[in-house]
């Protein structure tokens, strides 16, 4: 079985993460992608950047050669998707902004990331992860109330930005098939993190509330927290059940106590009542508590640090990460597609290649002889991985 953007041809020009996270689920579902890199910089050691590259080829071309370009653009004009995230100018100093590549190949979807936008005040400004944290409001709704801005522990709108990308491309692609033509998509990190806001920023736009900080508290919903047990700490959404949530803790006159016997109330006193909850609590394990929350059909689960997310029985069932090898020829973990497809599945074909590995391969495709990719290897303007420049760590 392949997968279902098998015949897809993608050229990837990104770095970091937000830009190799949307061509690594393209290329997952089945995409041929050809990483272009620079001939001059050594491959990215490591589990994370295996991670992010594996299913691709790669070319080492310098865009700033003539010859480099020339095959670069050679290699867009049979492409079906470009992907890149560099500072909005950039591409169109380079001479491959989408106007270029869009007159070239109408049939082309360009595919852009930035960190603020493609124009606008902020245009060109480097964008970073946390700086885009911080700006679209996460960081202010994240951590216990009034202890000041808490970054999420994930790179939040590298990812988001990068699987919206994904969702534009894939519409892109769809409408294509209806119009011939392809177009421009572009998303940016503020815009991702921004929308990822959800309710919360809906709350200011439409209520005009200012969310505050709720720490581990859920931001509307009460009870429905993080709570500490005898042996570590347990989700528990008490809500959905509130007096079969307080008669499991032996609390059943809690709700009797005027501070609790509403749902203002308890939001009102919510420490007090989280307090209450959480001596009871103190008694019991992590375990027991989910099994018997869960089977009053109460939403609960225990808190886990990584090394007991892939302990977990359901979680090694879902097999959500496969081996595969590195560039260096080192054994690495890497997350799978985590949507499964019955018909046409994605998948971890290979793992990241060496930079300029596929060179010689991708160009001859192009109808590149031996002896004009000698030139171009002579001249700088290529590389093809035999005398890659090392490794950067």
């Amino acid at each position: 079985m392949t997968g279902p953007l098998e015949g897809i041809r993608v050229v990837d020009l990104t770095r970091a993460r937000s830009g190799p996270t949307c061509v690594r689920q393209l290329a997952d579902l089945g995409a041929d992608v050809i990483q272009v890199s620079d001939p001059r910089a050594g491959d990215i050691a490591g589990s994370d950047s295996a991670n992010l590259q594996r299913n691709k080829r790669s070319v080492a071309l310098d865009l700033h050669h003539p010859d480099g370009l020339t095959a670069f653009l050679s290699l867009t004009d049979r492409a079906d998707v470009f992907v890149e995230n560099m500072r909005p100018s950039v591409k169109h100093r380079l001479g491959i902004g989408p106007d270029v590549l869009l007159e070239r190949n109408p049939r082309l979807v360009y595919a852009s990331i930035s960190g603020f936008g493609q124009t606008g005040p902020y245009a060109e400004r480097g964008g970073l992860d946390q700086v885009a944290q911080g700006m679209g409001g996460v960081m202010s709704v994240t951590g216990p109330p009034g202890t000041g801005p808490w970054r999420v522990g994930i790179a939040i709108s590298d990812t988001a930005s990068g699987t919206f990308l994904t969702q534009g491309v894939l519409a892109a692609l769809f409408a294509r098939e209806r119009t011939g033509r392809g177009q421009w998509v572009h998303t940016s990190l503020l815009e991702a993190m921004v929308n990822f806001m959800d309710f919360q920023a809906c709350r200011w736009l439409t209520d005009g509330e200012v969310p505050p900080q709720q720490g581990n508290d859920h931001p509307t919903f009460f009870p429905m927290g993080t709570y500490r047990c005898a042996d570590g700490h347990v989700n528990i959404a008490g809500l959905k059940g509130l007096d079969a949530f307080v008669g499991a803790l032996g609390l059943h006159d809690l709700l009797d106590d005027p501070r609790f016997a509403t749902d203002e109330a308890r939001k009102a006193n919510r420490d007090a009542f989280n307090a209450a909850c959480e001596e009871r609590l103190a008694h019991m394990e992590v375990r027991d508590v989910v099994e018997q929350l869960n089977a009053l059909d109460i939403p609960a689960g225990p808190v886990y640090a990584v090394d007991e997310v892939f302990a977990d029985p359901q979680v090694q069932h879902l097999d959500t990460y496969e081996r595969r090898v590195d560039a260096a020829g080192a054994d690495v973990a890497l997350l799978r597609y985590p949507v499964t497809l019955t018909d046409t599945p994605a998948a971890i074909r290979s793992g990241p290649p060496r930079s300029g590995g596929d060179t010689r391969a991708v160009l001859a495709e192009l109808g590149y002889d031996d002896a004009t990719v000698d030139a171009l290897v002579a001249s700088g303007a290529a590389a093809d991985g035999t005398a890659a420049p090392g490794w950067l760590t």
